[in-house]
């Protein structure tokens, strides 16, 4: 059984970056589909990003394209969220999650909207603070 472990968060400026890491202890990710989900206070927890196989697309939610990205190291053993241009809305905790059986799809539990719990792996999460 993997763990996932997240780092990286803390208080950043309007405007700044991060970069959050989830670290697999016990194994790699490879064959799951990968995703970062982020919950802000007094919302649900909704999907951010996916990566699924390599070569596969990554996905982005609409109001983090273009500023965040999703990578992978060569071992697929730690994902990777740079996020950019951070703003206020972007404040909340950050989990990461993992699944063999759900792919990274606008219509899988990475995105849909209470799916989420369906997944297989998750991390205790980080926070990030976007203030001034």
């Amino acid at each position: 059984q993997l763990d996932l472990v997240e780092s990286g968060g803390g208080l950043v400026q309007p405007g700044g970056s991060l970069r959050l890491s989830c670290t697999a202890s016990g194994g790699t990710l490879n064959y799951y589909a990968i995703g970062w989900f982020r919950q802000a206070p007094g919302k649900e927890r909704e999907g951010v990003s996916c990566l699924g196989s390599v070569g596969s697309p990554r996905l982005y939610a609409d109001s983090v394209k273009g500023r965040f990205t999703i990578s992978a190291d060569s071992a697929r053993k730690t994902v990777y969220l740079q996020m950019n241009d951070l703003k206020p809305e972007d404040t909340g905790v950050y989990y990461c999650a993992a699944d063999r059986r759900v792919g990274c799809w606008a219509t899988s539990a990475f995105f849909a909207p209470g799916q989420d719990g369906r997944l297989e792996l998750w991390g205790q999460g980080t926070l990030v603070n976007v203030s001034s």
